[in-house]
C-alpha cells in the first residue's frame, strides 16, 4: 500500500482571497508535478481537506493521475487535527491513496508513520511537495520511497 501525501500548492493570502485559492504559481507547480508523475503514480482514491486550496490541488493531480476518479473531501486532515484517527481510517481502507492537506498535519503524519513519533520531523515540505510512503508490513511500519519538491522540477 502506498500513500502519496501532498501539501497543497501555493495559495493566495487571506488578504487577497479569504478562501485562499491557489495562486497562479501554485497552479503551475501542481500542474507540472502532475505532468511529471503521469504514468508513474496510480491511485485508487484521492482525498483532500475540503479547503479550497486542497480541493484545487487534488483536482489538478487527479485529472492527470487518476482520470475519472472522484476527489473526496474528508474530515480529520486540517492543519491542527490529530493524526491517529486518519491513520487508522487509511490503514483500514488498504488502498493506494493520494492525500492533499496542510502543514503541520502532513509533516506530523509522515513523521508518525515513519518514526513512530509525530515530533520527529523527517520531511521538509513546502507548498506543492509530495511524499510517497509505502507500507513495509503492518500499519506502523512505513518507509519513505521518495519526495518531490517544486524546485526539483524547475518550479517556483
Amino acid at each position: 500500500m502506498r500513500l502519496y501525501l501532498v501539501q497543497h500548492g501555493e495559495a493566495l493570502s487571506k488578504d487577497v482571497d479569504p478562501d485562499r485559492a491557489l495562486s497562479n504559481n501554485g497552479r503551475a507547480d501542481v500542474a507540472r508535478l502532475a505532468a511529471f508523475l503521469e504514468g508513474r503514480v496510480q491511485v485508487s482514491a484521492v482525498v483532500h481537506s475540503g479547503k479550497m486550496r486542497a480541493l484545487q490541488t487534488a483536482d489538478l493531480l487527479a485529472t492527470v493521475l487518476a482520470p475519472g476518479l472522484p476527489v473526496e473531501a474528508v474530515s480529520g486532515i486540517n492543519p491542527n487535527d490529530a493524526i491517529e484517527p486518519f491513520m487508522q481510517q487509511t490503514a483500514e481502507a488498504g488502498r493506494d491513496t493520494l492525500v492533499v492537506g496542510h502543514l503541520p498535519f502532513m509533516e506530523k503524519l509522515v513523521a508518525r508513520l515513519v518514526t513512530g513519533a509525530e515530533e520527529n520531523a523527517v520531511a521538509a515540505y513546502q507548498p506543492g511537495s509530495m511524499v510517497c510512503l509505502e507500507s513495509a508490513g503492518g500499519s506502523d511500519n512505513w518507509q519513505i520511497q521518495w519526495m518531490i519538491r517544486p524546485e526539483l522540477l524547475g518550479l517556483s
